[in-house]
């Protein structure tokens, strides 16, 4: 199943609700990654854009929670900015709140997006050995995020890809891709073993900085040159 929740509205359109939260990243002295809030809430905004996006979901509005003290606001509220104007967004209207009674020891941030999905929208598929996979992007967590933000894939990639009929798209979160595998298709066990790609399938994905597809033989080529030095195969035994 996806991180979301789907409520129907009326007989047009579902209610797409996702959310994602951080702890012990920021600025204060007891971080444990220490970056600034603007990436804290980019990272944030991202993981649940992808997941609301590849639900199918328009994103209508972000809603901020925000435990790292007043003074920091807009610096999240920056990061959210700036994820909203890679997917071409910058419309989309931001609410929150702040704890500003008692100033915690560590930073934490809670986020979710809203969005909206036509009843007729597919974005899944029912597995098969015909299907081909591939990750996009690399599972990276905790400073790699930073050190490494080359390797991840950017979010106006994922959104064209998220636009591409027949195609199936999973974020890679914290458990990895191999657990992903399994959600993704809930009526077959995949093992370590079965999934040969030179990406590692167990570790965590952190921040969904990277995701997964699942798509027809002829749509490889195009999903190629679309995602660029992203692509990574994945060969199901």
């Amino acid at each position: 199943m996806r991180d979301i929740i789907t409520i129907p509205l009326n007989s047009e359109e579902f209610l797409i609700i996702a959310s994602d939260n951080s702890g012990g990243i920021g600025k204060k002295a007891q971080d444990h990654v220490q970056v600034s809030y603007e990436t804290v809430a980019y990272y944030s905004f991202r993981v649940a854009a992808m997941e609301c996006i590849a639900a199918g979901g328009v994103l209508v509005s972000v809603v901020l929670h925000n435990f790292c003290g007043d003074s920091n606001w807009s610096e999240l509220i920056n990061g959210i900015q700036k994820g909203l104007a890679e997917l071409n967004l910058e419309d989309v209207p931001i609410t929150g709140s702040t704890e500003s009674n008692f100033h915690l020891q560590q930073s934490a941030v809670g986020l979710v997006v809203l969005g909206k999905k036509v009843m007729d929208k597919k974005t899944e598929k029912i597995y098969s050995n015909d299907l081909k996979f591939a990750v996009i992007g690399m599972p990276l967590v905790g400073n790699e995020v930073i050190d490494l933000a080359h390797q991840i894939v950017p979010l106006s990639i994922f959104q064209e890809v998220s636009k591409l009929e027949d195609i199936m798209v999973w974020p890679v979160g914290s458990k990895g891709i191999l657990t992903e595998f399994n959600q993704m298709f809930p009526t077959k066990e995949f093992t370590k073993e079965m999934l040969e790609t030179k990406l590692d399938v167990l570790k965590s994905s952190g921040p969904a900085t990277c995701f997964i597809i699942a798509f027809e033989h002829d749509q490889e080529e195009d999903l190629k040159r679309l995602a660029a030095g992203y692509f990574h195969s994945v060969t199901v035994k």
